[in-house]
């Protein structure tokens, strides 16, 4: 046995069982009960007990490669008994569990980073009609924004260029396939008419906004700026984004904000809310697109009100300053206010979300 190596991995075993999701403290005692190799790494199991009375149970740390002392993060125990008959099945379980674990969110992360800066959203229509040259006038007139219109035998798009992005609004004659539209009108709990509105459009607005080098909050600004200047479309009958259908109105108003150089994050962000019997719940939905997880409130004694203007605070500070929350930390807006953050399965959406306290 590898000494150095071993006592790195006692070492790393017990600060995994330290940590306040865990045991919140050493353990009483612990110590190596054997070791094995997996996939061309080395593991160690220990065997430790929360309490100098309490019963041994059973944990893994490793792997390592060689006589190396960095392990590849598969420390982990569900504290189990440890049995000696058993314990290099456990181990080895152990270790399939928390890789599948890894496996799975780096599947997440590379999911995570092609959605990253994909801005492209949809206008509803209530006939396939549109004019090409109001929307470039209105962008010139709204935001300075010189775009032009370009007609093939494809149909009529109107481009905008920029130094380091490019933007394209064209005309998708027919509904937008598969329900979308209509499943995400369902959302809205701030809209009554908002199925009505997507069962009824017949024609939408392609708005997309391309370029790898650009600053993803410059993007999205000028993301919103297409879509809320094709509010003003004579048949524009609703906004299809961020899992949810908005009205063109509050999607126009909302976007003015940008005038007063403030981040339009009600047009970038839905808040989501829906009760259930622990109380209300809450979610976000577009922060992937900035390269952010998304965020879930469960179960809150609060009005829904309290649980969105909450989580609109979150994703504001989170936008704004770039920062990313992580498993197992704090957030609060001031010393006394502390809010809990994990990772976990998604409750409201598919894939990981951060689940935080309110």
């Amino acid at each position: 046995m590898n000494e150095i190596q071993m006592r790195t991995a006692c070492e790393a075993m017990t600060a995994w069982l330290s940590h306040p999701q865990e045991l919140g403290r050493a353990p009483a005692k612990i110590e190596c009960a054997g070791e094995f190799d997996l996939y061309d790494m080395h593991y160690y199991i220990f065997r430790y007990k929360k309490t100098s009375m309490g019963k041994w149970l059973i944990g893994v740390c490793g792997g390592y490669e060689g006589d190396g002392t960095e392990h590849c993060g598969h420390v982990f125990s569900e504290m189990e008994p440890y049995e000696e008959d058993t314990a290099l099945e456990k181990a080895v379980a152990l270790v399939e569990t928390v890789r599948q674990f890894w496996m799975e969110r780096a599947s997440e992360a590379e999911e995570q980073k092609e959605n990253t800066g994909a801005f492209a959203g949809f206008v509803l229509l209530s006939e396939p009609e549109w004019n090409p040259q109001d929307l470039v006038t209105d962008l010139r007139m709204t935001w300075g924004i010189n775009g032009e219109v370009n007609e093939d035998s494809e149909g009529t798009v109107v481009f905008v260029q920029t130094d380091d992005m490019m933007a394209a609004v064209s005309l998708m004659p027919g509904p937008i396939p598969d329900g979308e539209a209509e499943q995400n009108a369902e959302t809205n709990y701030m809209w009554p008419e908002a199925v009505e509105a997507a069962k009824a459009h017949k024609a939408h607005l392609l708005v997309a906004v391309l370029g790898t080098d650009a600053d993803l909050l410059e993007k999205g600004k000028l993301f919103v700026k297409l879509m809320a200047c094709c509010c003003n479309q004579k048949r524009a009958s609703g906004v299809n984004t961020s899992g949810t259908v908005f009205q063109p109105e509050f999607y126009r108003d909302f976007s003015m904000m940008m005038k007063e150089d403030t981040l339009p994050l009600f047009n970038w962000i839905w808040f989501g809310l829906y009760r259930r019997e622990g109380g209300i719940c809450g979610y976000t939905y577009g922060m992937t697109a900035f390269g952010m997880d998304e965020m879930e409130v469960l179960d809150a004694d609060a009005q829904p009100e309290e649980v969105r203007d909450f989580l609109a605070s979150l994703a504001g500070y989170v936008l704004e300053e770039g920062v990313t929350l992580q498993d197992g930390e704090t957030i609060g807006f001031s010393a006394e206010d502390k809010h809990a953050i994990t990772r976990s399965e998604g409750i409201s959406l598919p894939g990981s979300t951060l689940k935080i306290t309110f």
